[in-house]
């Protein structure tokens, strides 16, 4: 035990040399942490080393532990605001739960990172997030070399860890890997070259691959039986409606009853034609059979309909439901199921999977879709195969959480599809895509302006870039 304490002590000192010494490269991995954190979390650093990191981070509750005794003194005489103790990541002893859980560079040094992997559920409620770094092992002979000849502090051999491995031990300890992200290919500070190298040649494939550190994030996998989840949510189906009277009674017939009570919000917006008044009708004439809120916005976008419809909206689980019906309301219990059973935090329709109704989409359409679903998987490091589907789904209390964060990337969204998707980005929620049936419109024609739209679009992305991908 003496001699396993004695390694760990010169560990930790040594990465605490390597912190003073290469501040650009820890800096690096503390701001992308603190990017998906939030100051209503509580956060818990494993490995903590001397608390540079968790005394960077914004969070409400910042916790730290270290095996190393002299680490967490030296920690807490820097820190004394953090709470720290000594503890080993094979043995966590808590009594609560924390929503964000980060081991940096610190798997590599794990006798059995699966145990300790385990041994985080422990810590973990059902949302927790967990973000674990660790450098890319391509990366050794350099790593060696630079210890070689004095510029780079020697520290033990690590363990050989692929980002796929990583992600293989977590799903044999029990959680979902819902992103991988790569940063940095040149992890010293050179002014110019650094920010050329870093901010922008870093963030396309052919660099990405010779990124230094991986980013892994992660989810408890939830194992819910069907009867558990089927009741356990109420829902609000909000449907934006313009110029879409003949849609209205079959949303209405159509639409399936989920969780322990489902809720219809019908927001109409400078139709044209008779919507407002068959929807008035409707909800006169279902009274008794449905739970229907109607309500009119006068500002143009669907996004300020989605909004209005929200923020009216009782139920737990909140889902876009286009008035066009082009996406099936039979579908819908499908999304319902894959969040109220823990799949996913946010979960987004996918279009281009199943074959679609001949007319449904034209081939401009198609294209625009294929590019931003190309677009979107590049910014947000995560697979999106269409990013653009009406039907979007999130829990109340997560999109709450996304107006409060909504200055990030500011009011910029006519739409609404990328101002959900990226919120929920932003709040590191787990994005799971789900295909669904598209079908051709039976009634009306599209408020969609391809062209017009298309460069709204198109502009949303590159504001996008400059906030998440080139920060």
């Amino acid at each position: 035990m003496n001699r396993k304490v004695n390694y760990f002590d010169k560990l930790a000192a040594s990465r605490v040399k390597q912190r003073k010494a290469k501040g650009y490269y820890w800096n690096d991995i503390t701001r992308y942490c603190d990017y998906f954190i939030h100051e209503e979390l509580s956060v818990l650093e494993i490995g903590c080393g001397t608390g540079e990191l968790l005394h960077d981070i914004k969070a409400k509750r910042k916790v730290g532990i270290d095996f190393s005794e002299g680490m967490i003194a030296q920690a807490k005489q820097q820190f004394p605001e953090l709470e720290l103790k000594v503890m080993a990541a094979e043995n966590l002893q808590f009594d609560e739960k924390f929503d964000l859980i980060i081991l940096s560079n610190l798997i590599g040094y794990l006798d059995d990172i699966q145990d300790v992997f385990t041994q985080l559920h422990k810590v973990c409620h059902p949302h927790t997030k967990i973000i674990i770094t660790y450098y890319n092992f391509l990366w050794e002979p350099v790593l060696k070399f630079g210890e070689m000849i004095g510029y780079k502090t020697k520290t033990p051999a690590q363990n050989w860890l692929s980002l796929s491995e990583i992600n293989s031990l977590l799903a044999l300890s029990g959680f979902q890997t819902y992103r991988n992200s790569r940063r940095m290919i040149f992890p010293v500070y050179i002014p110019l070259l650094s920010e050329l190298f870093n901010n922008v040649l870093a963030k396309f494939p052919l660099f990405r691959i010779l990124s230094i550190n991986n980013f892994t994030f992660a989810k408890p996998a939830q194992e819910k039986k069907t009867e558990e989840y089927k009741k356990q949510y109420s829902v609000s189906v909000i449907i934006p409606a313009r110029n879409e009277s003949g849609n209205i009674e079959n949303a209405i017939l159509r639409l399936p009853a989920m969780g322990k009570h489902t809720e219809i919000i019908f927001v109409e917006s400078n139709s044209t034609d008779d919507t407002w008044q068959q929807i008035q009708q409707l909800q006169q004439k279902y009274s008794t059979t449905h739970d229907i809120k109607i309500v009119q916005v006068q500002e143009a976008g669907k996004s300020k309909a989605v909004r209005k419809g929200f923020e009216i909206a009782a139920g737990e689980i909140l889902m876009i439901l286009d008035a066009d019906l082009t996406v099936p309301p039979e579908d819908l219990p499908k999304f319902y199921d894959a969040i109220a059973s823990g799949k996913g935090d946010f979960i987004n329709g996918s279009r281009l999977v199943y074959q679609m109704d001949k007319k449904a989409m034209r081939t401009i359409n198609l294209v625009g879709n294929k590019f931003f679903s190309m677009a979107f998987t590049w910014l947000l490091d995560q697979r999106f195969k269409d990013t653009l589907c009406g039907t979007k789904v999130i829990f109340k209390t997560d999109y709450e959480r996304l107006v409060l964060n909504r200055k990030f990337f500011g009011d910029f969204d006519p739409f609404g599809d990328f101002d959900l998707l990226f919120g929920a980005h932003k709040l590191n929620l787990c994005i799971v895509e789900l295909p669904i049936h598209y079908k051709e419109r039976t009634y009306g024609t599209t408020n969609i302006s391809r062209f017009r739209h298309g460069l709204i679009l198109l502009r949303m992305c590159f504001f996008a870039a400059r906030k998440i991908k080139f920060k």
